[in-house]
């Protein structure tokens, strides 16, 4: 990425978006600044103003946090301990209700990730953190925001038209991830029927190589990386589906020609129990793999999110940015009752400095 010619040496500011404003995207960022000052020094919020002094009081028990304005990403460095920096990039809002499905919501969501993810490849911010949007409030704001399922999809157009490539010239890929479990998905948002046409040679090829890639630059080392199968025992040999001898298969053997440490397709049923780090050992990452490619969204969120939701943390792998969020979602049912759970958020943005640190 290109950095900002004025300060070549200074560090820079990690940008958090906001959400969708009748989540709890605004409350656990809150919570997250008035919970560990060290992680958000110099990370600011993209939103409004209103909604994160709102959020704060939502939360004012026990809290210490500020909401103070910033005219400038660079402005969040050199605050007071638990003051949290907005820069309002969208005109300001009016008071919106909690917990709704909301045009306007989705609109303004929407606008603070185009801002930030532009931001961020203008080199002007080090890293993207991502607080939850609703995609029916996305898509309820119609053109141009309802060109995009959710946050991967609308970083990669804004990805590919800043390189002046095709979306099919920059391929991204979802890993969420705790200290027990990776796993990089094929497929992301489209129907079941829509994941397993997807299961193909060049896509299942094409995930391997990008989790090599960026799971290479982060630990140091070649990552051993396991396939799952589609179909139950992996299809057994063909009796309960080709998919694994036509095309999963074939792209294992493709890669590991390429020099990559891969394995499968291995029965789904067992291959994340195989993978996953014993508790209290995850420095070392003593499960027998690295990562797990699955075939479909939910065959790799579900392990993942069962071992706890507040643990894990969405990357998006290919982008020529670093972005991170929380592994949940807007959770409209909690929202404005300042109940929330940061920890998923804390450790969206923990995981983000540590991949800046690892970014070639």
């Amino acid at each position: 990425m290109t950095q900002l010619a004025t300060s070549v040496n200074a560090p820079l500011p990690l940008a958090i978006t906001m959400g969708d404003p009748c989540g709890i995207g605004p409350e656990i960022i809150v919570k997250a600044f008035d919970q560990d000052a060290q992680a958000t020094k110099g990370a600011f919020v993209v939103g409004d103003l209103g909604v994160m002094r709102h959020a704060a009081l939502l939360v004012r028990q026990g809290s210490a946090c500020t909401v103070v304005e910033i005219t400038r990403p660079s402005e969040a460095f050199g605050l007071p301990v638990h003051f949290l920096p907005v820069l309002q990039v969208l005109p300001a809002l009016p008071p919106l209700p909690s917990g709704q499905t909301l045009a306007a919501a989705g609109r303004a969501a929407g606008d603070c990730v185009f801002w930030a993810a532009r931001a961020a490849l203008r080199g002007e911010i080090c890293a993207l953190v991502t607080a939850p949007l609703h995609k029916e409030a996305l898509a309820a704001a119609g053109e141009p925001y309802d060109r995009y399922p959710g946050h991967t999809e609308l970083l990669q157009a804004e990805a590919a038209g800043f390189l002046g490539k095709t979306l099919a010239q920059v391929p991204v890929r979802m890993m969420l991830a705790n200290d027990e479990l990776r796993t990089v998905l094929v497929s992301i948002h489209v129907s079941l029927r829509q994941a397993i046409e997807a299961v193909t040679f060049d896509n299942v090829l094409q995930t391997i190589c990008i989790t090599h890639e960026a799971l290479s630059a982060t630990l140091g080392r070649s990552p051993r990386i396991a396939v799952a199968g589609l179909n139950p025992h992996a299809g057994e040999g063909g009796l309960f589906g080709s998919e694994e001898m036509e095309f999963i298969a074939p792209a294992v053997q493709r890669a590991k020609a390429m020099g990559i440490e891969v394995v499968g397709p291995i029965a789904p049923d067992t291959v994340f129990m195989r993978a996953r780090a014993p508790v209290g050992q995850s420095a070392g990452r003593k499960g027998e793999f690295d990562v797990v490619v699955a075939m479909y969204h939910d065959q790799g969120l579900i392990p993942v999110k069962y071992m706890g939701v507040e643990r894990g943390v969405n990357v998006t792998l290919g982008l020529p940015l670093v972005r991170t969020s929380p592994d949940h979602g807007t959770a409209f049912d909690i929202a404005g009752q300042g109940l929330a759970d940061a920890s998923s958020m804390l450790e969206a943005i923990r995981m983000a400095r540590a991949l800046v640190t690892h970014r070639p």
